[in-house]
């Protein structure tokens, strides 16, 4: 078991000022069957008060309203995450897994990656787990990509990025997520932190036994205890950190985005 020190902090800067501004976000490390979550803060700016839910993926949802101009919008979240993979809790399996979602259809580029898998699954013992299943196919993601910021959206299918052979940690996880899908594994896709500093990161969990195990195709390795989950869902639309709609004319939005996370050896 490890004990993380997380902030994440993310800052949206408008043009010109916006009004009627509502949000959802899905920023907080929860409480769940890898980790215990304690001494959250979360902090905005402009201040406000928020209303807070869990949604049907568990995940802590927060909404607010701004009404007034403003031109930033940004939040902090921190706290202390206790992360031990070598305890996973069980929980009730969900056959929505098993099935194909918005960013995780197949197309030509993932079925012939569906069939190489396919292949190397064969040359497993038959009593090889869901998980080796997963290492396999993890592997051939992992050697298919270039890791190449900027070269994909939000919006990139898990095929329009293989059939680029570049992309960022979600499409990693798209497209492992469409090849497990396929050759009989349920796997989820997860949002969360990463030991260290930078941005957000996303990978895999695969349903074995009762537990979810944590794979993560982009470094081509298992989850440890180092990585702290935020979210989790069929693709990458159930995560979405943040989300928003808000009045305004002619305007232009930057984020930045920095996540922070450090043992404390206690």
């Amino acid at each position: 078991m490890k004990k993380l020190v997380f902030d994440y902090e993310m800052k949206l800067s408008f043009s010109s000022p916006v009004t009627d501004h509502r949000f959802q976000l899905r920023c907080i490390p929860a409480t769940g069957p890898r980790q215990q979550v304690i001494d959250v803060e979360v902090k905005l700016q402009p201040d406000v008060e928020l209303d807070t839910t869990i949604d049907s993926f568990d995940s802590v949802v927060m909404t607010g309203f701004i009404p007034e101009p403003h031109d930033v919008f940004s939040y902090s979240v921190t706290g202390i995450a206790f992360v031990d993979n070598a305890h996973i809790k069980k929980e009730i399996y969900k056959p929505l897994y098993r099935f194909n979602s918005a960013l995780t259809i197949p197309g030509p580029c993932v079925e012939a990656m569906i069939d190489m898998c396919g292949k190397r699954l064969a040359k497993l013992p038959e009593d090889a787990t869901p998980v080796q299943r997963a290492v396999e196919v993890m592997d051939e993601v992992y050697k298919a990509f270039v890791y190449t910021p900027g070269s994909t959206t939000i919006r990139t299918t898990a095929e329009q990025a293989l059939a680029q052979r570049k992309g960022v940690c979600q499409d990693y996880a798209h497209v492992m997520l469409s090849v497990c899908r396929h050759v009989g594994l349920t796997a989820r896709y997860i949002a969360g932190l990463l030991g260290g500093e930078g941005a957000t990161h996303a990978w895999v969990e695969v349903y074995q036994g009762g537990r979810w195990i944590g794979l993560d195709p982009t470094h081509n390795r298992m989850v440890d205890d180092n990585y702290i989950t935020i979210a989790h869902g069929r693709d990458y639309r159930d995560c979405m950190l943040d989300i928003g709609i808000f009045s305004g004319y002619n305007v232009d939005q930057s984020q930045w985005v920095n996540a922070s996370v450090h043992e404390q050896i206690s």
